[in-house]
Order: structure tokens, then C-alpha cells, then sequence
């Protein structure tokens, strides 16, 4: 029985482990309430996913509260001009289906513009990443998220897949938006870390190695 509930054994790992994903994720959901904040709490849910999650370390609160105090001003600014994108491109994918229902051709560019969209949602995490992770202006975490996206399309693929199931999980079964925020995350976090990594400098990737190595 102690075997069983210990605090080292599987099940009360696993335990742990789901708690924090629900943590993580009423931290991202409460703070993104305000929608215009939303861009500083997926910066602050990568940095906390990353560290504590992928990087086992403590602090869940703390982790996530102090990258979201530090990214604020620029993730905040950065995600206003991304909504506008966000909201041109749905717009564009709503006119288009209208064309589908109605019997036009250009109805045919429905499923072209879901997928534009897909690709602007796909931007907004890797600017997310870029912020949670690097100093930068605004427009550098934009600029550098999106040639990041642009210049590895197949591992984009990998980020962009996890965003488009989890949303249509939510939408099919609405009590996974308590998970959903922080698994998405996780998952496609390790894609974003390999990228990363491509475009490090010798030093800094020395410094990531013996930290690995210390965790």
C-alpha cells in the first residue's frame, strides 16, 4: 500500500502530474479572460510549461507569475496587432463560407482560408514561445516568430496540429478547456524547444546542456 501511495510511485506521479496540467491551465484560461492579456499568458504558460513540466522544477505560480509580469507590455502589444490579423483572416474565412453555402465558386477558397487561419494561430504560439523564452522588441518576438514558422514549414506542421485538435476537442467536449491549454502546450513545446535549439548560439546551447544535465 505504501509502495502504491508513495510519493515516488506512478500513480501518485501521474497524479501530480495531471494537477499540474489542470493548474496550468485555469492560470492561462483566468488570465486570458481579458483577452487583450492573452498574448502575455500563453508567453507565461510556455515559460512555465517549459520549466516546470518539461524541466521538473518547482514553482508552478511562480514561474507562470513572473513571466507574465516581465512579458506584459510587449506580448500584450504584440497580440493586439496578431488579433487584428486573426480577425481579417477569420473574417475572410466567413465570407468565403458564406460563398460555400450560397452555391459560388469562390466558396471553393473555404477550406484555403481555414487553413490560413490555422497558419495565423500557429504564429501567435511561436511568437508566444519566442517571448517566453528571448529577449526581443516587439517586433522582433512578430518578425523572428514568423521566419521561424517560414523557415521549418514541417515542424510547424507539428506545432500547428496539437492547436487545431485541441480547439476542436473544446468545441466537441467543452470540459477539456481545463486541460487542453497546458497539453497543447506541452506538446507542442518540444517542437519549438528543436527549433530553438537550430538557431542558438555555441554558448547558449552549452549553458541549455548543463542545465539539462543538472535537472
Amino acid at each position: 500500500m505504501n509502495r502504491l501511495f508513495g510519493m515516488e510511485s506512478p500513480l501518485v506521479t501521474t497524479l501530480m502530474k495531471v494537477g499540474d496540467f489542470l493548474c496550468l491551465s485555469a492560470l492561462w484560461l483566468a488570465f486570458s479572460l481579458p483577452i487583450f492579456t492573452i498574448g502575455a499568458s500563453s508567453a507565461a504558460l510556455y515559460a512555465a510549461v517549459h520549466h516546470c513540466l518539461r524541466r521538473n522544477e518547482a514553482g508552478i505560480w511562480k514561474h507562470f507569475w513572473s513571466a507574465f509580469r516581465e512579458n506584459f507590455k510587449r506580448s500584450t502589444l504584440a497580440w493586439l496587432i496578431e488579433l487584428v490579423v486573426l480577425v481579417v483572416l477569420a473574417t475572410d474565412a466567413a465570407v468565403f463560407r458564406s460563398i460555400r453555402i450560397a452555391g459560388g465558386f469562390m466558396g471553393h477558397f473555404y477550406w484555403a482560408a481555414l487553413f490560413v487561419e490555422a497558419v495565423g494561430l500557429t504564429w501567435t504560439a511561436y511568437v508566444a514561445a519566442y517571448a517566453a523564452r528571448f529577449n526581443g522588441t516587439v517586433g522582433e518576438i512578430l518578425r523572428y516568430g514568423f521566419l521561424l514558422l517560414r523557415i521549418h514549414p514541417l515542424r510547424a506542421l507539428g506545432v500547428m496540429l496539437p492547436i487545431v485538435i485541441g480547439l476542436a476537442l473544446c468545441l466537441m467536449v467543452p470540459f477539456m478547456v481545463l486541460f487542453a491549454p497546458a497539453i497543447v502546450c506541452y506538446i507542442y513545446s518540444s517542437v519549438m524547444e528543436t527549433i530553438f535549439r537550430l538557431h542558438m548560439q555555441p554558448e547558449d546551447l552549452e549553458k541549455e546542456e548543463a542545465r539539462d544535465e543538472l535537472d
